[in-house]
């Protein structure tokens, strides 16, 4: 992960995200995240401090109360990283799934997709529209989906992406209807997953009699010698 020097919060927040990023911010500590892929530089907002929130947990379990939108995980930046080497189609819609603060779908964006991002909140959302606007990316939009009761009204998609989505069995069900509402026909699905993400065989298993399921890893190296093991899943109905 190459990053670039931060700049002040004050030189980031475009005018017309202002009053957004000034209810986040009374809400939460705030820092942005420098993030480069494919040579492009990005800031990506999010809370700040999330140790107490995390601290103690098994991020890896099968949960349902851990606030993974808080963090920018590594699996976003390989499926980010993924989106930005996509040739480009204007006829064809993407739609980000559990986006959180909406790495992926923010930088698959500004590589020239047309992307909507979605996630269960309004308030988590609006960290994509902050970061949307400082990286100036126009064609990102943002829309509530809640995956219990989705709306339709969004229509079909080509291509439907989501990193570490699969936090929790409870909702294999529900992703595969919404799988079936949103995916458009001869669409293909693209997951990523840390390597250690323990309910991901459990949902591949789960969606395999639906879908035909091809797996690559990727080895993602950090500015702290550290690497993670990522696998991309690629999903295509039979």
């Amino acid at each position: 992960m190459n990053t670039e020097p931060e700049r002040s919060m004050s030189e980031l927040i475009p005018p017309c995200v202002k009053s957004v990023y000034e209810r986040l911010d009374s809400r939460y500590s705030l820092e942005f995240e420098p993030l480069t892929v494919r040579g492009r530089h990005f800031n990506f907002l999010h809370p700040g401090d999330i140790e107490p929130l995390i601290k103690g947990r098994d991020i890896f379990a099968d949960v349902s109360d851990f606030p993974f939108w808080v963090k920018i995980w590594e699996a976003a930046v390989v499926l980010a990283d993924f989106m930005a080497r996509m040739p480009t189609d204007p006829g064809r819609r993407i739609l980000e799934l559990g986006a959180g603060v909406g790495v992926a779908g923010i930088v698959a964006a500004a590589f020239g997709h047309c992307v909507t991002v979605t996630d269960f909140d309004d308030e988590i959302l609006d960290f994509a529209r902050v970061s949307a606007a400082v990286n100036g990316c126009e064609g990102v939009f943002q829309k509530r989906l809640d995956w219990l009761e989705p709306d339709g009204s969004l229509g079909k998609f080509e291509i439907i992406i989501g990193s570490e989505i699969l936090f929790n069995s409870r909702f294999f069900a529900p992703l595969l209807k919404v799988f079936e509402i949103f995916l458009a026909p001869n669409g293909v699905i693209y997951l990523s997953h840390d390597k250690r993400r323990k309910s991901l065989a459990g949902f591949l298993g789960f969606c395999s009699g639906c879908y035909d399921i091809a797996i690559k890893e990727v080895t993602l190296h950090s500015g702290e010698d550290e690497s993670f093991q990522i696998l991309l899943t690629r999903l295509t109905p039979k």
